[in-house]
């Protein structure tokens, strides 16, 4: 095998262990920088006026009941009547059209059932990424302080995004249902979702 060859062979490699060394590094720097920033006791998380909702279907694309959608009602709503938050920005999308689901109406309901007063719900419904969520709540509502409220693993993506717009934020951690599957698929999406957002990041993107 000649040197060029032997170069061809190595290149996807190379470029392979790159790209999980990258994957990791990301993982693990966001991490790192939310450490402190995300609470799991009511009680201990400091107050704010404004909870941030990040949206999500209260069922799965085949069609399942969505636990992840219930934790993070449950959450918001808990942290509301433990005088957490005075107001809940709900951010997400309606897919009407694609699936029958308005994730707005569904959370502002759910939300409503468990004692929180439909008058304190905001709608979000450009909230079609975290990304969008985040950046509206800074410069749209006017926010210099939020609490987020979505799983542990979401959470800190939403910091790091907001530590980088300027939006001081910390989290409310909902519970991550103990469904073996549904984390794996949930874990790896993360895993690219974390390297979307520093691309989105160094690529300006709003």
């Amino acid at each position: 095998m000649s040197r060029m060859q032997k170069i061809i062979f190595h290149c996807p490699i190379i470029a392979t262990i790159i790209l999980i060394c990258m994957i990791g590094i990301c993982y693990i720097v966001v991490s790192v920088n939310a450490s402190k920033k995300t609470y799991t006791i009511v009680n201990c998380i400091p107050q704010n006026k404004v909870g941030l909702l990040l949206g999500t279907s209260p069922t799965t694309p085949q069609g399942e009941h969505n636990y992840y959608f219930d934790n993070r009602i449950q959450a918001a709503a808990q942290l509301y009547h433990n005088g957490r938050i005075s107001h809940i920005i709900a951010s997400g999308g309606d897919y009407s059209r694609e699936n029958g689901c308005n994730e707005l109406t569904a959370m502002r309901d759910s939300l409503v059932a468990l004692g929180v007063p439909d008058s304190i719900i905001t709608l979000d419904y450009q909230g079609l990424r975290t990304l969008n969520s985040i950046v509206k709540a800074k410069e749209i509502y006017g926010l210099d302080s939020v609490t987020i409220i979505s799983q542990k693993y979401h959470n800190e993506r939403a910091i790091w995004l907001a530590d980088h717009y300027g939006l001081n934020a910390i989290a409310y951690n909902a519970k991550t249902p103990d469904i073996t599957d549904k984390r794996i698929k949930n874990i790896s999406r993360e895993l690219l979702a974390r390297v979307k957002m520093v691309i989105d990041i160094l690529m300006r993107n709003q």
